[in-house]
């Protein structure tokens, strides 16, 4: 009898659990969105940081804006099709160049003060720097793509992609620009409402840099671990380790570097430097002799000539009636000074849109004194305003109404200020004068700047103004309220010699130019001085120039 043979079932092996790929969804996706929107947050303050640096150090703002934009956005896209060489390496790589653009960008804006305050020339430093940041913002989107898409590899040797692999990658790019977008936004955003008033340009960058070191270097050294050995752990570790011991010790040492440049710029007769919501506003001199103040590094009043510019340019408006004076600028007071020699002046308006300009006029005892104590006087009114905006308002206001205008500004150009220099402008002032108001305008140097001059001249008229152009000579060099200003602060350079100056009426004839018969006794101006000052100007009158208006403003370097 033969027995069944049993077959027993062969023993089953247990196999560790399959663990699933990692997918840049489910372990990649936030952090890298995460650094993707404060890397974009710190490429955009960067690139404002240089053009508001550059706007302030060079002049010129659209001119300096279009250069940075254009030059940093052609940079990125060498950026990108350099980070191909980098494919192989991506961690490192981004490791690498997140803290480069660290320390470039955080280092920025005081290589680019120093460069201005020590060598008299930022240009040439400002396309480099634009350059380089761009360079390395465009390689930021690529290396990370590798990355992710790596990731998103890791254990799938061998097998088919999934279906779905390229919707999925697809919509890694979606995220990945859609975090830069919101970055780039904060970024812009936090520029000029936080980094500027609370940290001012010098250390927002360097605080700048030191964010974007910590959240790159963060990234590749926590997520992307496995993808460097052992040595490039240790190298990226130590180049963040320095380029953050470099922004911190700038930091620390930024003010001492601050006053060092200053001093580069403005000589050693600093008394006053106080950064504004605006602007930077510096007062030298004042002990031994008169003062000097700057704003933004333009010189707007040298104490030892400003009586020849502003007796030129209030008292030839004061040749009629003139109970009522509008002073739009003049925040240091010393037209308003002037204004108020009159004993028929009842009221004077002072439009000036920095109030930190006006305090420091009030309270600092050497443009107290050179102002006269202007105003303290009770006939004065300080409105803080933008001019354009206010006086928008007030040609509705019956009140408002006055027998003189005056435009204390600085020079015409493609600056914030170019508005106040239109057609549109002008019409504004017209209508707030009275039948016989007068209206004198400070046009820029008649005999350096003749284009700008008459460009001025040209929109006074095209806005229904008759004009009689004039100049007052014996300036000072290196007043000039220019861009070209750091060469002439240190006696590098002769800048203008003149100030040019128009007087305009409403309607066809051309005003007469002389002093009004209870003008107080003047330093620089008498009736012979004023025509030969006419004749001057009238000299280098050239062909018929365009007006310049708000959406086209003429106005030139």
């Amino acid at each position: 009898m033969i027995e069944p043979t049993v077959t027993m079932p062969p023993k089953r092996v247990r196999r560790p659990p399959v663990r699933r790929p990692v997918r840049p969804r489910e372990a990649v996706r936030f952090p890298v969105l995460a650094v993707v929107f404060v890397c974009a947050a710190c490429g955009l303050v960067y690139e404002l940081e240089l053009v508001a640096l550059a706007s302030y150090l060079i002049g010129d703002s659209v001119t300096q804006a279009s250069v940075v934009l254009s030059v940093m956005v052609f940079a990125m896209g060498v950026g990108s099709l350099l980070a191909k060489r980098l494919r192989c390496r991506a961690a490192v790589g981004f490791g690498l160049v997140e803290a480069g653009l660290a320390l470039i960008g955080g280092c920025s804006a005081m290589v680019l003060y120093a460069a201005f305050a020590w060598l008299g020339e930022s240009r040439y430093v400002l396309v480099a720097f634009s350059l380089a940041i761009g360079v390395l913002i465009g390689a930021e989107i690529p290396l990370l793509m590798s990355l992710i898409q790596r990731a998103g590899r890791s254990g799938r040797a061998g097998r088919q992609a999934p279906a779905g692999d390229q919707d999925d990658a697809a919509g890694t790019v979606a995220d990945l620009f859609a975090a830069d977008y919101v970055g780039a936004l904060v970024g812009g955003l936090a520029f000029p409402f936080l980094l500027l008033p609370w940290l001012g340009q010098l250390t927002g960058a360097l605080v700048t840099g030191a964010v974007n070191a910590v959240a790159g270097g963060g990234l590749v050294l926590w997520v992307f671990r496995r993808d460097l050995t052992r040595r490039s752990r240790a190298l990226l570790v130590a180049v963040n380790v320095a380029v953050l011991a470099v922004l911190a010790t700038a930091t620390v040492l930024v003010d001492d570097f601050e006053q060092a440049a200053r001093r580069a710029v403005y000589g050693d007769r600093v008394r006053v430097a106080v950064h504004t919501d605006l602007q930077e506003v510096v007062v030298t001199g004042g002990r031994e002799g008169p003062p000097d103040l700057f704003l933004d590094g333009r010189l707007r009043v040298a104490g030892q000539d400003e009586h020849r510019y502003h007796e030129a340019l209030v008292h030839p408006a004061m040749k009629g009636t003139h109970a009522r004076v509008l002073i739009v600028g003049g925040g240091d007071g010393l037209a308003a000074r002037e204004a108020l020699r009159y004993r028929g002046v009842r009221a004077v308006t002072v439009v000036e849109i920095d109030p930190g300009v006006v305090r420091l006029a009030r309270t600092d005892p050497a443009l107290a004194t050179l102002n006269a104590q202007a105003f303290r006087d009770p006939r004065v009114r300080v409105v803080y305003a933008d001019a354009f905006g206010w006086l928008r308002e007030a040609a509705d206001r019956v009140q408002e109404r006055y027998d003189v205008v005056i435009s204390d500004l600085p020079d015409p150009g493609i600056t914030p200020s170019t508005k106040l220099y239109s057609e549109e402008f002008y019409g504004l002032v017209a209508r707030v004068l009275t039948g016989a108001g007068r209206f004198a305008v400070h046009a820029g140097s008649a005999a350096d700047r003749p284009r700008t001059y008459w460009t001025v001249d040209a929109t006074l008229r095209a806005a229904g103004f008759a004009t009689r152009p004039y100049s007052a000579s014996g300036r000072t060099p290196g007043f000039a309220a220019g861009p070209d200003r750091a060469d002439r602060v240190s006696g590098k350079g002769r800048g203008p010699w003149d100030w040019g100056f128009l007087l305009a009426v409403p309607g066809d004839r051309p005003p007469v130019l002389g002093l009004a018969p209870d003008a107080p006794r003047l330093r620089s101006l008498a009736a012979d001085t004023l025509a030969a000052a006419a004749r001057r100007a009238e000299r280098a009158r050239g062909a018929a120039l365009p007006p310049s208006t708000l959406v086209h403003p003429r106005y030139g370097a």
